[in-house]
């Protein structure tokens, strides 16, 4: 055997850890020298197996001749379903076969899956045989592999069945990880890092200063055996093996303390509770060791809630597993772009926590940190689920009181703008530097990545963090390395210092550029000023998107110096910038600011004072004759000098939250080390802002104290110019939100104003921030019921006593800490005040909620927020989008306003016309602007106003934007850009529907040039820059009159494009995604070539289905129509059957392409065709998409990314008959569909009627998993449709009106609730109309035809009885009892026997719907709902012409029962004025005040409207018909005057009363309105039971058989 020198480790008393290089040789002889044996047995999986197996079988055949024992392998599926019960018997039954006895020996040669599932064999096994662990994955060598812990995995979790088996020998190879991937060494180091953060300080310093050393060490393969040998062994290989060796030491010492982990032990699972919590419902997505490294950081984050691990602990811990590529957080990109992330919430969390080896019965424990390289107790400790649920919420809230430690003391973190400006100094300086009071954050954070991938100074820590120890470099610094790009996040003061940072930095090679960029917002972010100062003074700086943000590559060209002008009314930060680096340019430098006021002067003076400090002095000019500072700084050339320590001042800006919380709760609180000496403006907050609102502030030079007056006292401020503190107006403007008392005399407002008001002046840069924090302040404190008013320059806010306040308001903080900690000052008061975004204090104060907890005394409460699912936008992973804007872009006179304007409506958001806006902004009409000042200068200020539109409105805004937006690279790039954030939908029309609008259209200029022209021009850019597009056919399927054809016989024909406005909108944004309920649910498959002739029997087929599908592999464009075979049909031919079929139904659509080889019509060869339909079907807003798994992983990956709030189902589909449910296939083929889908579908072959009970089995045991998804599994042909009974998600069916069925065995879905019904699966029910008369009901027939059409076993009847008594109550209570109708006189009576009602019945005060439902218990309940008023609105959005976008008035004749419903219906509609006639007033005026939030007008006359008010647009009738009459001069009923229908655009009647069909009022509708619709009551009747229909089955009643049904029984 080769020499070989190998480092051995302890555990348990024996040398049985032996670590090296090229270790198979060495570990062959040992093995067959120490453990004899007659046969050994290796184990391992086909990755590993493919690499060393050979090695291995290769040395045992060299020993021959010294042993006759047999060697055998075993080789499994690699990945986490191998450790199962199923694999573990499967190798049992390998060494049973092949007759192995109790001698044997087992080696384990994988990751920790071989090392576990090999492991708990070898316990087992003839009671327990002899094993060896060779670990090939770094994760196995540090934990798994060390310590004897054996598991399999079960659906209930992870390593639940297993034992304590300690292997012979531990071989670590560590040149098995030059083959190991770069993840996994990551996925590795997890563990090394949590060893050494729980045990050995020492360790962890070196693991955090050493990270691109020790992945150099596995990026460097080992030739000829290197390594194997110390002599031989390069440095590299000595620091990787230290560094394992080392974290095994560790292990091994507390294994040996404690073997069965009765304490000590579960120090090592440390990020180990909430890490595989979070690991079960993101496997195999994510790894183990970056579920831990995310755990890890929660649970630090829970040890300093506790109060006992400091925030400097917890950054430390965040930079060194950042260092090593791991994530540390759940919005890390890596984790949120996962569809499996969506299930990522506290509740789901917890309770996989509480199946926890650790746990003692319900109580959760988790390993708590001290302090880097301890722990709080020796063991884990217990933590209640509500500290463990704050540090997982995403959202906060505070809970009203006075702070419980006031007194106060209390410093703030270290300043964020000292902080940088001292990081980036003490680089650019000679020497060592310790900055002391450094801010741990996300900012400073960022700055120092900065500077070390530009490799300007090296960085190390003492004093256990709470020093920083700067190596200065001097001025040299170099281009990242390999091309890296510099990732700046959201860190706006490093993005402006780093730009002329960049600039100096020194060439090593021709054609080199630095590349700065950072996140959404940072790319919103102007630096456009700084930029054109340097390029001024010969610096080679490029946009490389956006003009005037970032990202920017960078020439490192130097910095010439000499005269610098700059513009500085947008930012004190670009001066700085320049301030900081002029020492070091070729020339002294002389910087002119201009361009008017310069903004925060005090931040310019802070940097001044700083480089005086680090040895540079600026010299700022006076003008010779008033003395005057000018806005000229002279700096000379120089280099700095590290002073040996700098302490670096608490944050001002952060005391203002604590000082600002004593002023509201009438508290004190005293900041230390903030005081009159302070750099910082901010630090004027307290004398300037505070004591003139009536606080008592106490200001040495180094602290401030605050003390409150009586809570609700505070003075508003007049007056208030914060330009020196603007930072701080956020804080300012909460205080002055509850400020009710006048202000002091000198600062009341002399101009009028109410005197409560407070103007705040001087902090117009605060729009460009994190956000627009101006805008942002305004939107929030609306929603707590505070005006404001914008100013040019700032805000005037208008205080409301606390009182008046609403409470329980949810504030979006933007992801910008000023505005989360300025709203946590005002939830101090008011009661259930929800902060949405929680961690982005980490910017400045990332322990802010628990120092408000810990050291304030208020207490803090976690918030799960609502999920959304779908975190994606079409155009990649985003934040949650769904109250991004919407942005419309299309061809003038698509219909881009009218649609606009709809979807503004449905979704309750507010309407922006850009053409509106250009108007308002620059006082004159676009015509005009373009005639006078031509295209280029108008389309300029479009690209503007598009800017500040969207920077402006970027939530709850649909815009609507002008043709020809998308006609410069500018404005292309901010859509493009904005896509990442929120949908830009482009709307289309048919062109020849745009050529004919625009040919009478006159408001905007001419083209010039034909419109065929301009159209196909700008199609391309459309498409670049939208992430959807909505087909708008207003013009070209439906009536061009804006009347809907008279169908009121029929099922209505065509959808209102209300309908799909509502659907797709509500979808795409993701306010209502429009998916399939968590029920039994069924999709019809359409297998047309061309969908549009079937189109009139769409609804007929659909009966009962909760989606369709749409076999888009079968489609055939006109010209491919003969085509047989495989075939690719054009993307606007499917985007057109989409959008005709989006004309017929609601329904959610699956978008199918079926490959060749999956059974369908696609070429298996053209992926590249089938993704590019994909992305057209996300564009679509289709809801289901149908990926093949077999599809590459990086296309699908991207899919994934880009599919918004559309669900994957990854499929699979086995037409061989060969696969096995109960085999490895079925196993596998789900894993990988379960990482990739929302929904698993999975189909094979039955060839036998048990093939259909072991897919039963095989769904079972997936559903019982932690991590289960919802699973389409059947089995095709004949023998399979027992499958397709039982599968409950989405079985596909038929229709016999299809063609042909999409599959073999295809059942339609009567036939399949026939047979559930035969197999007891689906009881036969009794539904009934309670009422009196009701002999003449349509009732029993519209539900009994649905019952039939769709197969359902159920019957309806009427039971009339003349009071709601025994009969009806022995009813509702019966075991077979389905649901109710109510009709009069019951809609009352009936409401003291139910259990619960809806919001709508207790609004209405009636229930004319009855629905039993089960509780968690098994119990059953009676839940009362009225849908008499959904009949009336969905009649209404149906009938209502195209011109009326919302009703402005509507009327209701009569104020009986039904009054109540029609009131509510046009009030959810947002209907502004009801006017309601009754001959009794008195009624009419009970019916009012019934509805105190209605505006409700009574009018004396009809046709005669109160206060000349506008014509009522909408007019329901509650009477009955013989009530009413066209006659004037008739006495016993209601004259009907022709006056009711005024209305210029016409309008939708309703008569409610049942017959006559044709009543007076819908006669006089017909005769004499002008674009007037007409509703009967029997299509209120059939609107209202298809809800009710619905509300009891879960099924989409069968509208065209029902309707057509009641229609013939009720005309006979």
């Amino acid at each position: 055997m080769a020499s070989t020198d190998v480092r051995k480790v302890s555990i348990l008393g024996k040398e049985s850890i032996h670590c090296g290089f090229h270790l198979i040789p060495y570990i062959v002889k040992i093995i067959i020298d120490t453990l004899p044996s007659s046969t050994y047995v290796l184990v391992t999986d086909t990755n590993v197996g493919n690499l060393h197996l050979h090695g291995f079988q290769k040395e045992f055949d060299s020993c021959r001749a010294s042993t006759d024992a047999r060697f055998l392998t075993y080789v499994v599926a690699p990945g986490e379903t191998s450790k199962s019960r199923e694999g573990k018997a499967e190798i049992e039954d390998f060494l049973l076969l092949n007759k192995c006895t109790r001698d044997t020996v087992v080696l384990a040669l994988g990751g920790g899956v071989i090392g576990d599932l090999v492991g708990f064999v070898a316990a087992t096994f003839m009671r327990g045989v002899r094993f060896v662990q060779i670990p090939t994955t770094l994760l196995a060598m540090v934990d798994s592999s060390v310590g004897g812990k054996t598991a399999i995995d079960t659906p209930h979790g992870k390593n639940l069945i297993g034992a304590f088996w300690q292997p012979e020998y531990i071989f670590i190879d560590a040149a098995f990880l030059e083959t190991l991937p770069a993840r996994e060494f990551s996925n590795g180091m997890a563990e090394v890092v949590k060893t050494a953060a729980i045990w050995n300080e020492t360790e962890f310093a070196a693991l955090e200063s050493r990270a691109a050393e020790i992945f150099a060490a596995i990026q460097t393969p080992s030739a000829n055996f290197a390594g194997r040998t110390e002599s031989t062994r390069s440095a590299a290989q000595k620091l990787l093996l230290s560094v394992i060796a080392g974290s095994i030491g560790v292990k091994a010492h507390i294994v040996t303390i404690d073997e069965r982990e009765t304490g000590l032990r579960n120090l090592v699972n440390f990020g180990h509770t909430i890490g595989h919590a979070i690991e079960a419902v993101l496997t195999p997505a994510m790894l183990h060791g970056e579920c831990v490294s995310v755990g890890m950081i929660l649970e630090a984050e829970v040890a300093r809630q506790l109060g006992v691990l400091s925030q400097v602990a917890v950054g430390r811990l965040t930079r060194a597993l950042k260092a090593y590529n791991l994530p540390v957080s759940l919005s890390d990109p890596r984790i949120a772009s996962l569809p499996a992330a969506a299930s990522l919430s506290v509740s789901r969390l917890l309770d996989i926590m509480k199946i926890d080896k650790k746990n003692s019965g319900p109580q959760k424990k988790i390993v708590i940190l001290s302090r880097i390289g301890a722990t709080y107790e020796p063991k884990a400790t217990v933590v209640a689920d509500k500290i463990i649920a704050k540090t997982l919420s995403e959202a906060v809230k505070v809970v009203p009181g006075s702070p419980s430690k006031s007194p106060i003391r209390m410093a703030t973190p270290g300043s964020k703008s000292i902080s940088n400006r001292a990081l980036l100094l003490a680089a650019l300086g000679s020497g060592t530097c310790r900055l002391k009071n450094l801010l741990h954050s996300d900012d400073t954070q960022v700055m120092m990545n900065a500077l070390v991938e530009l490799q300007g100074a090296k960085f190390d820590w003492e004093d256990g963090g709470e020093t920083l120890v700067v190596s200065g470099g001097a001025g040299t610094l170099s281009v990242p390395r390999d091309g890296n790009e510099v990732y700046l996040g959201n860190a706006g003061t490093a993005a402006r210092f780093l730009t002329t940072v960049c600039t100096l930095v020194q060439t090593q090679s021709a054609g080199q550029h630095t590349v700065i960029t950072g996140n959404a917002r940072m790319k919103q972010r102007p630096i456009g000023p700084l930029v054109d100062a340097l390029r001024a003074n010969g610096s080679s700086i490029d946009y490389l998107e956006g003009e005037g943000c970032l990202p920017l590559s960078i020439a490192p060209a130097g910095l010439k110096g000499a005269h610098i002008q700059l513009a500085a009314s947008v930012s004190s930060q670009y001066v700085s910038s320049i301030l900081l680096c002029a020492p070091y340019a070729a020339e002294p430098v002389t910087l002119e600011l201009t361009g008017g006021q310069v903004i925060s002067q005090p931040y310019i003076d802070m940097t001044i004072a700083m480089m005086k400090t680090f040895g540079i002095e600026v010299v700022r000019e006076k003008d010779p004759e008033t003395r005057r500072f000018l806005d000229v700084y002279r700096i000379p050339k120089g280099a700095y000098t590290n002073p040996t320590t700098y302490n670096i001042e608490s944050d001002a800006s952060s005391a203002t939250y604590p000082l600002a919380i004593a002023a509201i709760t009438g508290s004190t609180c005293t900041i230390t080390n903030i005081g009159s000496a302070s750099l910082q403006g901010d630090a004027r907050f307290a004398k300037e802002v505070l004591e003139p609102m009536g606080c008592t502030v106490v200001q040495t030079a180094t602290e401030t104290t605050v003390t409150g007056p009586p809570v609700g006292q505070l003075r508003s401020l007049g007056l208030v110019d914060m330009e020196p503190m603007t930072d701080a107006f956020l804080t300012a403007s909460v205080l002055a939100a509850v400020a009710t008392q006048p202000p002091l005399a000198e600062r009341t407002l002399k101009d009028g104003s109410r005197p409560t008001t407070t103007r705040i002046i001087g902090i117009a840069n605060q729009r460009v921030k994190e956000c627009n924090r101006i805008k942002a302040m305004i939107d929030e404190l609306a929603k707590f019921g505070v005006e404001t008013s914008e100013l040019d320059d700032g805000l005037e806010v208008y205080g409301r006593p606390i009182s008046k306040l609403k409470q329980g308001v949810s504030v979006h903080c933007y992801d910008d800490h000023r505005v989360a900690m300025a709203f946590s000052v005002l939830g101090s008061v008011i009661k259930d005040t929800i902060l949405e975004e929680k961690r982005c204090v980490e910017k400045t104060w990332p322990n802010w909620w628990d120092d408000l907890e810990n050291k304030i005394g208020l207490e803090v409460e976690g918030v799960e927020l609502p999920s959304i699912h779908g975190l994606a936008s079409a155009s990649r992973p985003t934040e949650d989008n769904s109250q991004a804007s919407v942005v419309l872009i299309g061809m003038r006179g698509s219909g881009k306003t009218f649609i606009g304007e709809l979807a503004a409506s449905t979704l309750g958001w507010q309407f922006i016309d850009a053409d509106a806006a250009f108007e308002e902004k620059h006082k004159i009409g676009v015509r005009e602007f373009v005639q006078k000042n031509d295209w280029p200068a108008f389309r300029a200020a479009e690209t503007e106003i598009l800017q500040e539109l969207l920077s402006q409105n970027s939530r709850g805004h649909v815009i609507s934007l002008g043709g020809g937006i998308v006609e410069t690279p500018v404005a292309r790039d901010v859509l493009k850009e904005y896509t990442k954030k929120g949908p830009v939908v482009h709307v289309v029309r048919e062109i020849d529907e745009v050529i004919g609008y625009l040919g009478a259209e006159t408001a905007r200029p001419a083209y010039g040039e034909p419109i065929l022209d301009v159209f196909r021009r700008r199609a391309p850019w459309f498409a670049d820059c939208c992430s959807y597009e909505f087909v708008n056919y207003t013009g070209v399927l439906t009536s061009s009159s804006g009347v809907a054809d008279d169908d009121s016989t029929t099922a209505p024909s065509l959808l209102s494009i209300r309908d799909e406005v509502s659907r797709f909108f509500n979808h795409i944004t993701g306010q209502q995604p429009n998916l399939a309920k968590d029920k039994r649910s069924y999709f019809l498959c359409l297998t047309y070539p061309d969908i549009t002739p079937a189109l009139p029997h769409v609804q007929e087929m659909a009966a009962g289905a909760d989606a369709i599908e749409v076999r888009v592999d079968l489609l055939r464009s006109p010209q491919d129509f003969d085509k047989i075979g495989a075939c690719i049909p054009p993307t606007s031919y499917v985007t057109d059957q989409i959008a005709a079929l989006r004309h017929k139904t609601t329904l959610p659509l699956i978008f199918t392409v079926r490959t060749v080889s999956q059974g369908g019509q696609f070429p298996d060869h053209a992926e590249k065709e089938a993704f590019e339909l994909f992305l057209a079907a996300v564009r679509l807003g289709v809801e289901y998409i149908d990926v093949e798994i077999s599809w590459s992983e990086k296309n699908i990956q991207d899919l994934i990314s880009r599919k918004g709030h559309s669900h994957i189902i990854a499929s699979w589909h086995d037409w061989s008959g060969n696969m096995s449910w109960d085999g490895k296939l079925a196993e596998a083929k789900y894993r990988i569909a379960h990482g990739y889908g929302d929904i698993v579908k999975l189909v094979g072959k039955a060839n036998e009627l048990e093939d259909n009970f072991a897919l039963h089995h095989f769904v079972l045991r997936r559903q019982a998993a932690a991590d289960a998804k919802p699973i389409i599994a059947i089995n095709m042909g004949v023998d399979g449709q027992m499958s397709r009974i039982l599968n409950s998600t989405f079985s596909p069916v038929t229709h016999p009106l299809l063609p042909s069925k999409a599959a073999p065995g295809q059942l339609s879905f009567a036939q399949i609730q026939t047979a559930l019904h035969l197999l007891g699966q689906l009881s036969a029910q009794r539904f009934y109309l309670f009422g009196t008369p009701i002999a003449h009901s349509m009732s029993p027939t519209l539900h009994n035809t649905a019952f039939g059409a769709l197969g359902l076993p159920h019957k309806y009847e009427l039971l009339e009885t003349a009071t709601v008594g025994e009969e009806i109550k022995a009813a509702i209570t019966s075991p077979d009892f389905g649901g109710a109708s109510v009709t009069i006189p019951f809609k009352r009576d009936i409401m003291p026997l139910l259990d619960e009602l809806s919001e709508d019945a207790e609004a209405i005060g009636a229930v004319n719907t009855v629905i039993p439902k089960k509780r968690d218990d098994g119990s059953s309940s009676l839940y009362g709902e009225n849908t008499d008023w959904r009949g009336i609105t969905q009649s209404i959005k149906r009938s209502l012409p195209r011109s009326i976008l919302k009703p402005e008035a509507a009327l209701v004749i009569g104020a009986g029962g039904t009054s109540r419903a029609a009131i509510y219906a046009l009030w959810k509609l947002g209907v502004d004025t009801i006017y309601l006639f009754n001959r009794t007033k008195a009624s009419a005026e009970t019916l009012v005040a019934a509805f105190p939030q209605v505006k409700i007008k009574l009018t004396d006359e009809l046709g005669v409207w109160p206060g000349n008010g506008p014509a009522p647009t909408v007019i329901v009738s509650t009477v009955p018909a013989s009530a009413t009459s066209l006659d004037r001069f008739a006495t016993e009923a209601l004259y009907l005057p022709s006056t009711l229908f005024t209305a210029s655009n016409g309008g939708v009647v309703i008569d409610m009363a049942y017959k006559p069909a044709e009543t007076p009022l819908l006669t006089l509708a017909s005769n004499v309105g002008n674009n007037w619709r007409t509703v009967k009551g029997v299509e209120v009747l059939l609107e209202q039971g298809y809800h009710q229909f619905h509300l009891w089955t879960g099924r989409h009643c069968p509208k065209g058989i029902v309707s057509q049904r009641v229609w013939t029984e009720y005309s006979s």
